[in-house]
């Protein structure tokens, strides 16, 4: 893997960033007119089909080498970190600067080709499934959707070499056992419930291991692993068994990048580092033991942990976690969103940890109505001594007695 190109993505990110997006609810309106204005000379652009709700699905194709390169995003239509990078790579392409023999390499050894929406009736109404709720990454076998048909048969003429299926995933997953959040997690979809290797597999296992090496620069102890367990319906899956060498990517959390630009930074730096690995072919000089030891995504982490709460009723007194989560709750404007707070888990949570956290030994707790329970919001007052120190209001701690 090269390092040197990597760090110079890195430091030059910002000249390539398409600025007109820049939040995650990314909806088909705001993508066609930048795939409108690409560059002729540079990109094609075909029709491969419509959506359920009539929106057109577009397949972008740059180059004229050999090597066959498929890249697709926002299957669900709520994860768009991977849409965002696409088009700053668009923006890269398109350039004229110190990476011109890299573009020289790729326009004339790969072929690449980009669905950069798979699912624009989704992104509309940023949820996962299609406009009937489908999920169109269950939808391998049967092919009901026509999302998922469009995607098969572009697959299907294009036989690529290397697959890249980019998604977004938990933002509260961490990377094993630890409080660190998985903020790129890694598969090589398995094509049977064995587990096996084949060399496609293996070329794609190979790859992961040197874009791993690569995010241990940026983000050490935040890259994890997908699970393996084999799901038939999925494309991921299918496609790794009809001989394309297949990377899923999933875009997890970073503390403070709500909006996810810097892990969107981060999927512009490992794509276009597979891409040039792929030229170089340096992918075949790695091995299976990075990938083999990362640890799998877990489900281990609250936005906001309470420590050490004293908990007293009925003559009984013990000490109490509490685990909550705040969601974003959307309208028709996705710049306009209430957020909605949830007691998830209450007692000992010793082996879970938080976005944020606050050790509350020595202070008790009220509640405005009854007894706290899991799915309450988190309104909370907290005291000692007596005293009012701290509201939980919404799931937002707040100290009186600094206002």
């Amino acid at each position: 893997m090269d390092f040197e190109l990597a760090a110079a993505l890195y430091n030059n990110y910002f000249n390539y960033k398409e600025n007109s997006l820049t939040a995650r609810w990314i909806r088909h309106s705001d993508i066609s007119p930048l795939i409108d204005k690409l560059d002729n000379n540079i990109f094609k652009v075909s029709v491969c089909g419509n959506s359920y709700c009539g929106k057109e699905i577009r397949l972008v194709t740059t180059g004229s080498g050999e090597k066959r390169i498929f890249m697709w995003s926002q299957m669900h239509g709520d994860e768009s970190t991977a849409t965002m990078a696409i088009f700053d790579i668009f923006n890269f392409l398109s350039g004229n600067d110190g990476f011109n023999n890299l573009r020289k390499k790729i326009f004339k050894d790969t072929t690449l080709y980009f669905l950069p929406m798979v699912n624009p009736d989704g992104a509309e109404e940023y949820k996962r499934g299609n406009f009937l709720d489908i999920d169109i990454n269950r939808d391998a076998i049967r092919m009901e959707t026509p999302e998922g048909k469009i995607l098969r048969n572009t697959f299907d003429k294009i036989k690529a070499d290397f697959g890249f299926n980019l998604h977004d995933q938990n933002v509260r997953y961490t990377a094993g056992d630890s409080y660190k959040k998985a903020t790129i997690s890694f598969l090589a979809p398995p094509f049977d419930h064995k587990g096996m290797v084949d060399a496609t597999r293996g070329d794609a296992i190979k790859m992961i291991n040197g874009l791993t090496r690569i995010l241990n620069k940026y983000i050490p102890g935040h890259i994890a692993k997908y699970e393996e367990d084999h799901e038939p319906r999925s494309f991921g899956d299918k496609f790794q068994g009809l001989g394309t060498s297949t990377i899923l990517i999933e875009s997890g959390g970073w503390k403070d990048d709500k909006e996810k630009q810097y892990i969107r930074k981060l999927n512009f730096i490992i794509l276009l580092s597979a891409i040039n690995s792929i030229i170089n072919k340096t992918y075949r000089d790695e091995t299976f033991k990075i990938y083999e030891n990362l640890p799998y995504n877990k489900e281990s982490l609250y936005d906001l942990v309470l420590r050490n709460l004293k908990f007293k009723e009925r003559n009984c007194e013990s000490l109490m976690d509490i685990g909550i989560n705040i969601d974003e709750i959307y309208g028709e404007n996705p710049e306009v969103f209430i957020t909605n707070s949830t007691i998830e888990e209450l007692g000992d949570l010793s082996t879970n940890y938080g976005s944020d956290e606050i050790d509350l030994h020595g202070y008790d707790y009220e509640l405005p109505g009854n007894c706290l329970k899991i799915g309450d919001a988190a309104n909370l007052q907290i005291k000692k001594n007596g005293v009012l120190r701290y509201t939980i209001d919404n799931g937002t701690i707040r100290n009186p007695l600094l206002h």
